[in-house]
């Protein structure tokens, strides 16, 4: 079971207390594995993540804290963190638009924590429940990118790398490209030769010995895979099509 990374970060002890109970108990309803990492200072979750490379799949975030307030905070966090989800936790309303405006998954008025905050949190731990298992996680140095599966193009063997061709653009990891096909355990992932994996879902046309995708690239076969690929894929289009 995925176990969930969740920080919960507030200058006031007794609030964190609070979130971190409110948490463990959503967790707990939603049957959901889950490691909570309490801050009560903003500048020790900054260069936890930016600098010693945590990941979190969900945070919840005071916005009045001194140091670097939730709103700094959030924009740092962002390019070492895309997908995570952040909650925001403050006492004045005016922060919303701009809560609204970083992509915050939820915010949460201090007046209506209770209720408000525990829907919030539910609501993001099913969400990623659901999201669980349908990404590729790369992380380089102190970054971690996901990428969903169904934004994977293709992905292309470069030396000791493998290069993932997505619709967001491209990503690199230091793998072998049967590393990263095992990692990925998908069956709409095959390998087309020794040096390409395709994603079937985007496979418009197959060719004597090539295959066309739904964004117009053409991804050549080898000969050596053109039975087995051109098998894998009438399979997978007769299920799923």
């Amino acid at each position: 079971m995925h176990v969930l990374k969740i920080a919960v970060c507030d200058d006031e002890e007794s609030s964190v207390s609070l979130s971190e109970t409110y948490t463990r108990q959503c967790l707990e309803a939603c049957s959901a594995a889950g490691e909570v990492t309490c801050y009560t200072r903003s500048q020790n979750l900054l260069c936890d993540i930016t600098e010693d490379g945590f990941h979190y799949d969900l945070i919840l975030l005071d916005i009045e804290m001194p140091e670097t307030d939730g709103m700094e905070l959030a924009e740092k966090i962002k390019p070492f963190l895309p997908d995570v989800k952040i909650i925001f936790i403050t006492s004045h309303l005016e922060y919303a638009i701009d809560a609204y405006e970083l992509s915050i998954f939820r915010y949460v008025p201090k007046n209506d924590i209770e209720k408000r905050l525990t829907a919030a949190i539910t609501d993001a731990v099913r969400l990623l429940l659901i999201e669980e298992g349908e990404f590729y996680t790369i992380k380089n140095g102190s970054s971690m990118e996901k990428i969903p599966y169904h934004e994977i193009y293709y992905i292309m063997k470069d030396g000791k790398n493998s290069v993932f061709h997505t619709s967001r653009g491209i990503s690199k990891v230091r793998k072998s490209l049967q590393q990263v096909y095992d990692e990925l355990a998908a069956e709409e992932f095959i390998f087309t030769d020794r040096g390409c994996i395709a994603n079937m879902v985007h496979i418009m046309q197959f060719k004597k010995q090539s295959l066309v995708l739904k964004n117009q690239e053409e991804l050549p076969v080898s000969r050596s895979h053109v039975q087995e690929v051109r098998e894998q894929i009438t399979a997978y289009w007769g299920a799923h099509i």
